[in-house]
């Protein structure tokens, strides 16, 4: 099978996302009259792409059934505008599939014109990466808010800067409530300053490969681990997504992080755009994540937090409960001490 870079195809969504959670979008296109031929080779061309790439094989054929038996019954016949095609071949794949990420869009200057670009290099460092803030808070509390996972290849040094800065700290808040997803390699190098151990985290099944790719825990790292005794208290909200979805789930299931805020998203399938006329192009979901604990994914679901709160009062929720761990679990009285004076301050 061909082999794609997985950068080339996991779309980075490390800025902003759209409401309906699936990454960057292609801009709205004014419609435009189609003919029967292209109308054809668009019907053909998505029946194609779904059968070559989409996910699941078997519900592909079960799409390509469906599609084919209301173009049998002439349901398609009277459609000449390019957005009301796009809008019911799209309602009827996902009618099978249910699968909100399967979508078609067109463009009257061209297929190409609907693809989104990827973050550059330049705009994720503008970005920093996807780091916003770290910070050591009071009670030796260590803070870092990350907003998507760049590609380690260019975003390690600023990761591992990070992580190091709250290696020190007692207990740690990692907060995801506005990370909108990103590269699966940083999601894997940050969790390697989590865990003492290398530790397998996840797995990708892609219709491009011929095996699902593991992903595992780093076994060196550059500066300090955190380490994988330490309390983890991971923030989340629905805006969550993708990789940032994977990172929680990862330490959910790992049983290493407590979970505080709000389901996530629930976007577990990458999916790429494939043109299937010279105005049409396809997204179809082509992988899925694979959890090595519970062999499941959080596909439609989003991963479901330990402690629900809304996404406004998970940073204060998980800071007290941090306090209250460190102040029940401390062996110096005189540490206890302030521990329980701020925690009982914090409640005031």
């Amino acid at each position: 099978m061909k082999r794609l870079g997985l950068f080339a195809f996991l779309a980075l969504a490390v800025a902003t996302r759209v409401a309906a959670q699936q990454g960057p979008q292609p801009p709205e296109q004014p419609d435009f009259q189609i003919t029967a031929e292209e109308r054809a080779a668009v019907i053909a061309g998505s029946i194609a792409k779904l059968n070559e790439s989409y996910v699941y094989p078997e519900i592909a054929k079960k799409m390509e059934s469906a599609v084919r038996s209301r173009d049998g019954r002439g349901e398609y016949r009277s459609i000449t505008s390019a957005n009301e095609l796009t809008r019911k071949l799209t309602e009827d794949l996902r009618e099978v599939s249910k699968d909100e990420h399967l979508k078609l869009v067109c463009s009257p200057t061209g297929a190409q014109e609907m693809r989104s670009p990827e973050p550059t290099p330049d705009e994720l460092k503008a970005r920093n990466y996807g780091f916003e803030k770290v910070e050591r808070m009071e009670g030796n509390i260590g803070y870092v808010d990350i907003r998507g996972f760049a590609p380690t290849r260019i975003a390690a040094e600023t990761a591992s800067a990070a992580m190091t800065f709250v290696a020190n700290t007692d207990a740690l808040i990692i907060d995801l409530r506005k990370n909108g997803g990103g590269d699966p390699t940083m999601v894997s190098y940050v969790l390697s300053y989590l865990f003492d151990q290398v530790t397998h985290v996840n797995d990708l099944y892609s219709r491009f490969e011929e095996t699902p790719r593991q992903w595992w825990t780093l076994a060196s790292v550059p500066g300090l681990r955190f380490g994988g005794k330490k309390p983890v208290y991971v923030l989340t909200s629905h805006y969550t997504f993708s990789a940032g979805e994977e990172f929680a789930n990862d330490l959910k299931t790992q049983k290493r992080a407590q979970l505080i805020g709000e389901a996530t998203g629930g976007g577990s399938h990458p999916a790429r755009f494939f043109k299937v006329s010279d105005h049409f192009m396809i997204k179809v979901p082509f992988a899925r994540a694979i959890n090595p604990i519970t062999r499941t994914d959080w596909e439609g679901v989003g991963v479901v937090p330990d402690v629900a709160k809304p996404t406004d009062e998970a940073l204060t929720v998980a800071y007290r409960m941090a306090v209250e761990k460190l102040a029940e679990t401390a062996t110096d009285p005189e540490s206890k001490e302030r521990l329980s004076k701020l925690l009982q301050e914090k409640k005031n």
